[in-house]
């Protein structure tokens, strides 16, 4: 089986070509991205870096102040909208697609069939977002099959809470807006007062009917059987089964009749695992093959979430922070050592990534400030363990992020609210004659990373032997691993250093036996630079090795 090397596209931002970027700018000013971006030139281009997933992220129709009236589609109030564009995680409806991407707004479920279509003709599995825990606040399918009621169509607003509803209220409360920021709303095209009677909870578990600004107060919390505000504190009710789980299996099982190969599962964790053990058995049955990523950061929670179906979990707080930590100067490079351990077990399940849209990004001033600072991190998170690994797109080209698109304030991230164009993937793949040198140097880095990756066996399905506990004198800035596969041997060593590194490597005499490496005179080669090296493996001696400043040696050994 090949590692799995998945490549994040923002939709909206990917293909956009209009280089305006007026600040909070609308639809018409800034222009956006569509499906029709990702022609079969594109698609070959990013299957070329060595991807064999594409997440195509903001696919399902969500809030927008865009008005597409004259196409039927309801228009949104713009004081629960965050940005011009809106948030991709306020589902508005979940069984239509983003008008904003299609050429031909009538035809855009046949647009995104198509790019289905296109991405696997391009040999390319396609992921998709399913967003479970919460949708907007005026949600309505317009779109839904007819036997199937709206979400909250039938609920019991008397009740706070019972199973047989689809969301949870606020007795006899209005929904209040007072401490809600008041945006650029004009009273004169739209109200902008917004109604809701009785108050409901507001999607990252605020059960108040006065959520604040930095609540995600343009979603609504969905019901799967928790009570969270009763005498306890928190009981479940998943018998009878709960109405809302069907609901959204539905949807899943819908997405996947179109072809889609896996589902992101938005904060994963916030849905009871009860809930994804009955839904992912269902769509399992019907579709053996298809893969379930889940967003859950409590490490806590890691088991009972692959236990619940869960293909590949976000390893977060783990191994992705403390990359970061090291890439920033902040924990020795030695610490990799701890993370790995921590989730051996489940290794095989653990989706590392260095970037993702709620993460700043690499370049930025908020994080290393310079793409290639990633590339030992990027080394370490794509070569230790056969894992899947994640790539937000401009992130090969060292896109920085510094920009105020809007809504989304100068952070360090790519916006997700706002009509943007990014300036590193529109040159990067659209008009390549004005990328800068930087970014064709570093994208051909990535590139061959991500194909050593792919390509060879001892990554894909060999053994990982970490060397750190015999290399202690390295441990501050530089870390060093075995990988084996049959008779090739990787050797990895990595410099989270600013200066050149010459390094001594000891290999024990543990690692020979427990990988079969015979103990001879052999010839390196380095896959990045096909330098080669000329050294003896005998068990309790050193290779020694110089490493250039931010990088690293992937040398392999004919065993």
């Amino acid at each position: 089986m090949e590692k799995p090397i998945i490549y994040q596209v923002f939709t909206r931002l990917f293909g956009n070509r209009n280089t305006t970027r007026k600040y909070n700018g609308t639809l018409l000013d800034n222009g956006c991205g569509k499906f029709a971006d990702f022609d079969e030139k594109t698609l070959n281009r990013i299957h070329d870096l060595g991807i064999t997933h594409i997440w195509y992220t903001g696919v399902i129709r969500h809030a927008t102040d865009t008005d597409y009236t004259r196409f039927g589609i309801p228009k949104q109030n713009p004081r629960i909208v965050k940005g011009k564009a809106g948030s991709p995680y306020a589902i508005t409806d979940y069984y239509d697609v983003d008008p904003d991407l299609a050429t031909d707004v009538p035809n855009r479920m046949a647009e995104w069939e198509a790019l289905i279509e296109r991405t696997h003709n391009a040999g390319m599995k396609v992921i998709m977002d399913f967003v479970p825990n919460h949708v907007a606040r005026q949600y309505q399918s317009i779109c839904k099959p007819d036997d199937v009621h709206n979400l909250g169509e039938d609920d019991d607003t008397a009740m706070h809470f019972s199973s047989a509803n689809n969301f949870y209220y606020c007795w006899g409360q209005a929904f209040d807006m007072s401490d809600l920021p008041k945006g650029d709303a004009q009273p004169d095209l739209f109200t902008t007062e917004y109604e809701e009677i009785p108050a409901r909870a507001t999607g990252n578990d605020c059960f108040s009917n006065r959520p604040g600004r930095n609540d995600w107060y343009e979603t609504v919390k969905l019901n799967y059987g928790v009570d969270y505000c009763d005498a306890g504190g928190r009981s479940e009710h998943f018998s009878p089964i709960p109405k809302t789980w069907g609901m959204m299996t539905d949807i899943l099982l819908f997405w996947a009749k179109k072809g889609v190969d896996a589902f992101r599962c938005d904060m994963a964790e916030m849905v009871p695992a009860a809930f994804w053990f009955w839904a992912t058995d269902k769509v399992k049955y019907r579709y053996p093959d298809i893969k379930f990523i889940g967003e859950v950061y409590n490490p806590g929670l890691y088991r009972n979430y692959i236990g619940a179906g869960f293909d590949w979990l976000y390893d977060k707080v783990g191994m992705y922070d403390c990359v970061r930590d090291i890439t920033c100067g902040h924990r020795r490079a030695g610490d990799i050592t701890r993370q790995w351990q921590a989730t051996d077990d489940i290794r095989d399940h653990m989706l590392y990534f260095l970037e993702n849209h709620d993460e700043q990004r690499i370049a930025s001033d908020f994080f290393a400030g310079d793409g290639f600072k990633g590339i030992p991190g990027l080394i370490v998170s794509c070569l230790l363990q056969k894992n899947p690994f994640m790539l937000y797109a401009g992130q090969e080209f060292g896109e920085r992020g510094m920009e105020q698109e809007g809504f989304s304030g100068k952070d360090g991230r790519t916006t997700i609210f706002d009509y943007w164009s990014v300036e590193s993937i529109r040159c990067g793949y659209f008009d390549r004659r004005k990328m800068q040198k930087s970014e064709k140097e570093l994208s051909a880095l990535y590139r061959k990373i991500m194909k050593i990756a792919r390509r060879e066996k001892a990554v894909s399905k060999g053994a990982t032997f970490d060397l750190m506990y015999v290399n202690q004198s390295i441990a501050d800035k530089q870390y060093v691993f075995l990988r084996k596969a049959e008779d090739e041997l990787l050797l990895v060593a990595v410099n989270f250093d600013g200066a050149e590194a010459n390094i001594s490597v000891a290999i024990p005499r543990h690692a020979f036996e427990y990988m079969g490496i015979p103990e001879r005179e052999v010839t390196a080669t380095d896959l990045l630079t096909k330098e080669q090296l000329k050294t003896v493996l005998i068990a309790d001696t050193s290779v020694r090795m110089t490493i250039p400043a931010y990088s690293g040696r992937i040398y392999k050994i004919k065993c």
